[in-house]
């Protein structure tokens, strides 16, 4: 979610506004977007400030109470799949979940998962290397 504007620009603004600049001029000044300034003077003349509204709190993860499970599994085997640790979850810790939110959860603690060479996928049939090899294979026979 994207943060609001400074205080410290809003009154610069509501100043300028106020000083007797239009809020157009106000916004270009302060490289804000015309729309910023108008709402901000116009909150100021409704409810007398020009503060920031309160916005969404963030909502603790379910997940946060089996962090330390959930990070000691992964850590002792470290190639289970999201939903082998969701069924996992399900199994020993009776807590449903989506494999999204174990997925956002790694995120948030910085548990990543790289794959390497062993697991990329098969090469398409028509891979060059693949022809040149069955075309030499015919030469030597």
């Amino acid at each position: 979610m994207s943060r609001g504007y400074s205080f410290d620009l809003r009154e610069r603004a509501i100043a300028l506004i106020e000083g007797g600049m239009s809020r157009r001029a106000a916004a270009r000044q302060l490289m804000i977007s015309p729309s910023s300034s108008i709402k901000w003077f116009q909150r100021l003349a409704a409810t007398g400030s020009f503060a920031e509204k309160p916005g969404k709190k963030a909502r603790p993860s379910p997940l946060d109470d089996h962090a330390d499970w959930l990070l000691a599994l992964v850590a002792g085997e470290p190639d289970l799949t999201l939903a082998e640790i969701e069924a996992r979850l399900l199994e020993e810790r009776q807590f449903k979940t989506t494999d999204s939110s174990i997925s956002r959860f790694f995120q948030r603690h910085g548990v990543t998962y790289k794959k390497n060479a062993s697991c990329q996928r098969a090469a398409s049939g028509r891979h060059r290397q693949g022809a040149r090899r069955l075309e030499k294979d015919a030469a030597d026979a």
